[in-house]
């Protein structure tokens, strides 16, 4: 055992994979906005990976027990920080969820708030004495993400907002979920389901109707979907060199929720597969460093990251191909954005922190 912390436990092969992702979309985004008013954004996607990397490194020696121990101040700022938004957003396409910065950028402080419930849902279950859990306790924890959850959509923003629920499942079930919690909210869900579609923005009604109807106004709500199945079916096993679909701009804005669709049309159903498998890569990295935490907090927090990962990469992808309704969800770490980037490095950055601390007394 050791009194500090060395970068000789940090998980260098996780970074690599990371970072090759990055590469990859960073290669993508360059493709996909080279003829378009977006040419250039490739440079500021490396500039945010470039402090995404640094934010990674700071987060992997901050030790994360005085993370947990701070963390009701931290959900009480971010709490603050989405109310500030609701009220001095910057207002973009309906939706007021971003903060204007130096530089001429905007921020997203719904992405940071990830981090903090994920700290926050692993200080609450690892604080836990009891093995099973109680109606008061899966409420309390519901409560965690729900309040931030109502708030973002409030925005509205579906699509963050959704993120934050595997979070909630995640430590419900390694806290000791039992069945009938289950039972239980699926049939709240299933009767809260009229009161949710009729608080639902008409824009928000019109994906999921597209999304069980398909063949359905084609040239509208459903033409980004449609354009994004011909991109990955043109791209046949080994891609298209032209890219027909990304590069004469009848994929809407590629670079963001759809990179997946502009990167298999241009590299094939082997260029996917081999994206997917790299993300496969990572998270069994990060799962088996949950496995060697060195304690129960240590390991929610890592699973907690598996979570929020896993879900984007699902529903991302699940999007992409049809089989999921458009929610604005990202690729981690390949999607064009700014607050995506910090967001996930910083996640990164708290898996390195517990890994680091294996052997520290």
């Amino acid at each position: 055992m050791s009194r500090y912390v060395s970068f000789r436990d940090f998980d260098w092969w996780l970074l690599i994979f990371v970072l090759f992702i990055c590469a990859l979309g960073v290669t993508e985004i360059e493709s996909a906005t080279m003829h378009t008013k977006f040419a250039g954004a490739h440079l500021k996607q490396v500039y945010w990976i470039i402090g995404g990397v640094g934010a990674m490194f700071v987060m992997s020696l901050i030790n994360y027990q005085a993370l947990l121990d701070q963390v009701h101040w931290m959900y009480i700022a971010s709490i603050t920080s989405l109310m500030l938004v609701m009220i001095f957003g910057q207002k973009y396409l309906g939706a007021r969820r971003w903060v204007k910065i130096p530089g001429g950028q905007h921020f997203q402080p719904s992405e940071w708030v990830k981090l903090i419930l994920i700290l926050a849902v692993a200080k609450y279950f690892s604080d836990m004495h009891h093995k099973d859990l109680s109606w008061s306790d899966f409420v309390k924890a519901g409560a965690i993400v729900g309040i931030p959850m109502l708030m973002v959509l409030a925005q509205p923003d579906l699509g963050t907002a959704l993120t934050y629920l595997p979070i909630a499942v995640m430590g419900l079930f390694l806290g000791g979920l039992r069945p009938k919690h289950a039972v239980t909210v699926l049939l709240v869900a299933g009767l809260m389901m009229p009161l949710a579609w009729h608080k639902l923005k008409p824009y928000q009604k019109e994906r999921l109707v597209s999304f069980m109807n398909p063949e359905a106004d084609r040239q509208g709500s459903n033409y980004q979907v449609n354009q994004s199945l011909i991109a990955v079916g043109s791209g046949g096993i080994w891609g298209s060199t032209e890219g027909s679909q990304t590069h004469l701009a009848f994929l809407p804005v590629p670079q963001t929720d759809f990179i997946f669709a502009a990167f298999a049309e241009e590299h094939g159903f082997v260029g996917a597969l081999g994206v997917l498998l790299l993300y496969f890569i990572v998270l069994m990295r990060l799962t088996q460093n949950a496995q060697t935490a060195p304690d129960r907090a240590g390991t929610f927090v890592v699973m907690g990251v598996v979570a929020v990962l896993s879900f984007h990469i699902l529903v991302n992808v699940g999007m992409v191909v049809g089989f999921m309704p458009v929610t604005g969800i990202p690729l981690p770490l390949m999607s064009y954005g700014g607050s995506s980037v910090l967001f996930m490095f910083m996640a990164l950055g708290m898996v390195m922190n517990v890994r680091m601390r294996r052997f520290v007394n």
